[in-house]
């Protein structure tokens, strides 16, 4: 049996990155939404760059910049007396950077697919735009929520690339589960890479139809 160790690593690193990037992209997303900025094309492109950039080479920029040889990297540590290179809070921010268009995109196509009308009907009942925003689009968005959550989480669960590079391999502080099944196989021990990767599959399957169907029957059920 292998060490499980890694996977409730990867898990609390999924959860805490699902947790800050709710808080952080759903703002963004609901702007992405509403505006006409001549700046929004920039912005969107910045934020899908982590689906296009090889992942090795997001993470050697993130590794330059959290170096404590870099102004971010040295203010940190002079900060929190820690690096962030090689470690779970510098994994958790390259997680926030790499999964970012997962929790983006969706909840903004949820937004636009609202129309503004509801929000103008709030408006009318002299409804404040942080209450409409949460009695009105955020239920409205409900499906939406769902997805970029749960799709963000299983794309953290599973990264590789990224975390290979920012945090290396250091058994209880970053040695997730993705970086526990290549060492496995480079060491031969194909068993203990089956258990993991076959508990990933199974996982990543499970909880994507599920998702898929409950969005199926909401519709079904609002048509």
């Amino acid at each position: 049996m292998p060490d499980l160790s890694p996977v409730w690593l990867s898990v609390a690193l999924a959860a805490i990155t699902t947790i800050l990037l709710l808080i952080l992209g759903t703002p963004l997303a609901w702007w992405l939404s509403q505006t006409r900025s001549r700046i929004r094309p920039l912005v969107e492109a910045v934020t899908a760059l982590p689906l296009v950039l090889p992942p090795t080479v997001l993470g050697f920029y993130l590794l330059i910049l959290f170096s404590p040889a870099s102004s971010f990297g040295g203010f940190w540590l002079e900060v929190t007396g820690e690096t962030l290179t090689f470690s779970f809070t510098g994994l958790v921010l390259a997680s926030v950077i790499y999964s970012l268009p997962f929790m983006v995109q969706p909840l903004t196509s949820a937004f636009a697919a609202n129309g503004r009308s509801f929000m103008e009907a709030a408006a009318s009942l002299r409804a404040s735009p942080l209450d409409a925003f949460f009695r009105v689009a955020v239920p409205l968005s409900a499906r939406g929520f769902v997805t970029a959550m749960v799709l963000t989480f299983t794309h953290t669960l599973g990264e590789f690339g990224v975390v290979l590079m920012v945090g290396g391999n250091i058994p209880g502080q970053t040695r997730v589960v993705s970086i526990a099944i290549y060492e496995h196989v480079e060491t031969l021990q194909y068993a203990d890479a089956h258990v993991l990767s076959a508990g990933l599959l199974i996982f990543a399957f499970v909880v994507l139809a599920a998702v898929y169907t409950v969005n199926r029957r909401s519709s079904v059920h609002v048509g």
